[in-house]
């Protein structure tokens, strides 16, 4: 794992004043998500989403999100879905996270020369089995795609995200902004109902009273469209 993100890291922590750096860590996401249209309307969505980190000696988090959402118009859509979010520690289940999560993307939000810009916004409510508390957060998305060539649909893929913490509870204890993604990939389809996407995400984490904390994750996901 530490070869696959070792030098965008190194390069990355070069920029970070060392305070910053208390916890740096090398993660591998990998990610697979189904698309499936049902009617004009209508959409399914399944993802799952396996992490593991080197800090955490292996498998920490199996993310499963199920979506459907509502076409309400050319370039909007509604959704409206449920997280399974078991966590693990060096690949020993240690925790449940359950999500209920509300938002709304827009496809082709502004054209910039060759590449498009969409964006997302997010709602969350989470619930850990054993800890009191309902945790709402906001998640804030946005997403530049610019294909290598006109006519064609490889492309470099930027985007940022941050996750903004409405309130606090046992365990969500930052109001305010927790932390950001920023990644950049390449995206490129591997027949009609497949594409790829590999790249490299950091997740900053900022933590009160505290050096923050950076995440350095090489991703991989495949994406299925029917």
């Amino acid at each position: 794992m530490r070869i696959l993100v070792a030098t965008v890291a190194a390069a990355t922590c070069m920029a970070i004043p060392s305070a910053a750096r208390a916890r740096d860590d090398a993660q591998l996401w990998l990610g697979g998500n189904v698309n499936v249209k049902l009617g004009d309307q209508f959409r399914f969505s399944q993802e799952v989403i396996s992490r593991f980190s080197d800090n955490r000696n292996g498998l920490y988090e199996v993310e499963m999100n199920t979506m459907l959402g509502y076409r309400a118009s050319k370039n909007v859509t509604l959704w409206l879905g449920y997280t399974h979010d078991p966590n693990y520690a060096g690949g020993t289940f240690t925790v449940m996270e359950h999500r209920i999560r509300e938002q709304v993307t827009v496809d082709n939000l502004a054209k910039i020369g060759r590449g498009t810009l969409s964006a997302r916004m997010r709602l969350e409510q989470r619930w850990r089995e054993g800890v009191d508390g309902t945790a709402w957060r906001l998640r804030p998305y946005v997403k530049f795609n610019l294909p290598f060539r006109a006519g064609h649909k490889t492309a470099l893929v930027l985007s940022h995200e941050s996750f903004i913490d409405l309130n606090t509870t046992g365990f969500q204890r930052v109001e305010g902004e927790e932390r950001m993604r920023n990644q950049i990939g390449i995206s490129t389809p591997l027949s009609k109902a497949i594409t790829a996407e590999i790249g490299y995400l950091n997740q900053h984490s900022f933590v009160p009273r505290g050096p923050d904390n950076d995440d350095h994750a090489a991703t991989l996901t495949l994406n299925f469209s029917f």
